[in-house]
């Protein structure tokens, strides 16, 4: 496995690559691609990392798993390739950006415009064996992402960290709260949103708000 991410993480990262977790981690994660279909392709696993540089991080999305269907996951969490159906999630996100910023439905669901303005779309767990959820789960992953939002934090300030459904809600141990900030909102997911859980939560424009507020560009979602 080819750790394929922009320099700017490699500093801050290089002591995670050198722990047994890691080691183990690579062995598992090579076997599974060389028995297996996975995803994402080997060279997109680190796609988060590779276009979000770590200085330009300014909002933090997080995600649990990669899709696990053909065609659908690159490396950045929510987001599919060019030319494929939308999963329901990401219907549910660009809805919510509709009807929070008035930016009309999108033909594409590649969110690499968004990572490319410093959004970090960071999956809990990196890699998944086709068409079998969370196959890749308590592997190692979620030490890693779990050291890089660390990370953020620390070294970091003023980020927008969406912690969307239960499961990145988790996530907020991770957080300062004190020096970042944090919108909470159920997960984009169907069940969710058909509860009441999702539309509504405005975390576009709010993200966007804050970021002004820090004299930094807004996303252009």
């Amino acid at each position: 496995m080819n750790v394929n991410m922009h320099d700017s993480w490699k500093s801050h990262l290089q002591q995670e690559f050198e722990k047994s977790y890691f080691k183990d981690l690579v062995s598992f994660v090579k076997e599974e691609y060389s028995k297996h279909q996975c995803f994402p392709p080997g060279n997109q696993i680190f796609n988060a990392f590779e276009h979000c540089h770590f200085e330009d991080v300014k909002v933090v999305i997080i995600g649990q798993d990669p899709y696990h269907d053909n065609g659908q996951a690159h490396g950045l969490c929510f987001s599919v390739n060019d030319n494929i159906n939308h999963p329901p999630s990401l219907i549910n996100i660009f809805k919510e950006i509709e009807q929070d910023l008035g930016i009309p439905y999108p033909k594409s669901g590649n969110l690499l415009r968004w990572a490319d303005q410093g959004v970090l779309l960071l999956n809990a767990t990196l890699t998944v064996r086709a068409h079998s959820a969370g196959s890749h789960q308590n592997k190692g992953w979620e030490t890693f992402t779990d050291a890089a939002i660390k990370i953020i934090s620390e070294e970091k300030s003023g980020v927008v960290f969406l912690l969307w459904g239960s499961y990145a809600k988790q996530k907020i141990k991770l957080i300062d709260s004190k020096k970042h900030h944090v919108l909470q909102s159920g997960h984009p997911s169907p069940l969710s949103a058909n509860r009441g859980l999702w539309f509504g939560n405005k975390h576009f424009s709010k993200t966007n708000f804050l970021l002004e507020q820090a004299f930094q560009k807004p996303v252009n979602w």
